[in-house]
């Protein structure tokens, strides 16, 4: 089993695809919200979205951002990547834009998440995994093939 980590996503449109991420064992994470219970926390303010983050993030060694379409946009994604940063995590990305959704879907390939992102004038740097194949199975089996190797790698480098 792989160190723990924090996993970061676009819940609506990935968390189709983190489920999948999640379900190749290698990782030990926080728990993931369901819909309703992140509306509720939401609810409670700015605060509470960053208490949540911050006892989950706790004791983990490094953040995964799993990177869809539209997650390098996301005010909380940047809030994650750049805590984990100040904290001293490793962190990585995983384009996990060709495994399919619940519809069988794919979807685009998304930014960088790392790009311009500084925390205290230095910048958040972190390798971006790309797996090389278009069809969901291949992409998923590469995750599953090398996911420990890149969380290791990435807490090696902090």
């Amino acid at each position: 089993m792989s160190k723990d980590c924090f996993l970061s996503f676009h819940y609506k449109p990935d968390n189709w695809r983190v489920s999948q991420v999640r379900q190749i064992g290698a990782i030990e994470e926080q728990p993931l919200l369901d819909a309703n219970k992140w509306e509720e926390i939401k609810k409670e303010g700015d605060d509470a979205i960053k208490k949540w983050i911050a006892d989950n993030m706790k004791d983990k060694k490094c953040l995964i951002v799993l990177v869809g379409e539209k997650t390098a946009d996301r005010r909380w994604v940047k809030h994650e990547i750049k805590k984990a940063w100040q904290d001293g995590l490793g962190v990585l990305a995983i384009n996990i834009h060709n495994l399919k959704d619940s519809n069988g879907e794919q979807a685009k390939k998304g930014s960088d998440p790392f790009t311009n992102l500084t925390v205290d004038g230095e910048a958040v740097t972190g390798t971006v995994y790309d797996p090389p194949y278009s069809t969901s199975t291949y992409v998923y089996d590469h995750i599953k093939e090398n996911i420990e190797d890149w969380v290791s790698k990435a807490i090696e480098a902090r």
